[in-house]
């Protein structure tokens, strides 16, 4: 049978690979960040992750730091891991730029057919990906970007067996996890002094990481500054510690001058960094739900918030279930479609059963989930309160 001649030289499939780097790039040689040439036999005898990306995708460009530290804390101890940058960048000033803001050799951008033939060989439909390969070239890990969220350089090697360790070790530090052993140093920052960790104790506390100058967090704060309040009226046992994610200190102590709860001391991000690895939290802002028995109850307490207010508290499995019946119940009141002066077509109602899912209502930009008037040809979505405001019939009449 006659090849294709594009793809003469490309990377053996992964059944076909166990000999070595040179049987799945065959190329002599990489080009390091500061365009001096890198010799493959240099990469021989060692893990090897070959990270797919592109400077034009955000998410590129949010695991490439965490990617980065990894690999400087396993350079550091001598692990023998190398990362390969194998760009998806659309040209050569960008493959550049971005790769220079790493510290590992790359995929020289020209080169096309071996670009083609990696992508081809590991599957790669989608960025950021990281492909983990053993010192015989066989592959350890097909996308290893979630162990380096999740896990960072104790991820390594990133076999099966490693990970059956690592969620081990989790599943056993969740399951004694105290508010004590969340805080180390003993006491969060209170508006006018320290307050001990072991006063907390017993309470419902969300960990709020959240940054300053940040726009969701700013709205989010607002939110949740309201509904604290509303909670500590009514005296329940509700608290809120600010998890700094500022890069500098007059970040967070902006933050804490617009916040009115408690703070964790700021430290340069050493304490926030090990919680929101500990969470495994990916975005601000996010609030993590920390029950009276210090457990974790759960990491979506912003997505709560959000979707049901003060009734969220406390934020529990039992509590969320009431108010998803009550919201069941409440629906059997609102017509079954309507049509919406912010749209042109009629809206029918749909439940998370039947279509309806997280969303962003058009309406008044606030988040939803489940019960909505939809638009099946366009995706127009608002909160079934939102369409109460509607041309030709009222959505809690059924006209």
């Amino acid at each position: 049978m006659v090849g294709d001649p594009e793809m003469e030289g490309a990377p053996e499939t992964e059944t076909e690979s166990g000999r070595g780097i040179h049987s799945v790039m065959p190329v002599g040689s990489l080009i390091s960040p500061s365009g001096n040439e890198v010799q493959l036999p240099e990469l021989e005898g060692k893990v090897v992750g070959l990270y797919f990306a592109a400077n034009w995708y955000p998410k590129c460009e949010a695991f490439t730091p965490a990617l980065a530290a990894a690999y400087g804390q396993l350079r550091e101890r001598g692990a023998g891991f190398e990362v390969v940058f194998v760009s998806c960048d659309e040209d050569a000033p960008s493959f550049e730029r971005f790769h220079r803001s790493m510290p590992w050799p790359a995929v020289r951008f020209g080169d096309l057919r071996c670009k083609k033939g990696l992508s081809q060989a590991f599957q790669v439909e989608g960025i950021p990906r990281l492909v983990v390969l053993g010192p015989g070239g066989e592959v350890v890990c097909s996308d290893a970007v979630e162990l380096v969220h999740r896990y960072g350089d104790p991820a390594f090697p990133f076999t099966p067996a490693r990970v059956a360790e690592l969620e081990a070790d989790e599943r056993s530090k969740f399951a004694s996890q105290t508010l004590e052993k969340l805080f180390s140093i003993g006491y969060v920052n209170g508006s006018n002094d320290q307050v001990p960790i072991s006063s907390l104790v017993g309470k419902t506390v969300g960990l709020y990481f959240s940054a300053h100058r940040c726009a969701p967090c700013i709205k989010f704060t607002a939110r949740l500054a309201a509904i604290y309040g509303t909670l500590r009226r009514k005296c329940e046992d509700f608290e809120v510690v600010y998890v700094p994610m500022d890069k500098e200190e007059d970040g967070y102590l902006r933050s804490c001058g617009e916040m009115p709860w408690l703070a964790l001391p700021y430290d340069d991000g050493v304490s926030s960094r090990a919680l929101a690895r500990y969470f495994d939290v990916r975005e601000i802002p996010t609030m993590v739900v920390i029950g009276p028995d210090g457990k974790t109850v759960t990491r979506e307490g912003r997505n709560l918030v959000n979707l049901y207010f003060d009734m969220a508290f406390p934020f529990t499995e039992e509590q969320i279930r009431t108010l998803q019946e009550l919201e069941d119940e409440e629906a059997k009141g609102y017509a079954p479609s309507l049509l919406h002066a912010g749209h042109r077509h009629e809206l029918s109602i749909v439940s998370g059963q039947s279509g309806g899912g997280p969303y962003i209502c058009c309406e008044c930009d606030e988040q939803g989930f489940g019960w909505a008037y939809q638009c099946i040809a366009c995706g127009y979505e608002i909160h079934l309160r939102c369409g109460r405001n509607v041309e030709g019939g009222s959505a809690g009449t059924g006209q």
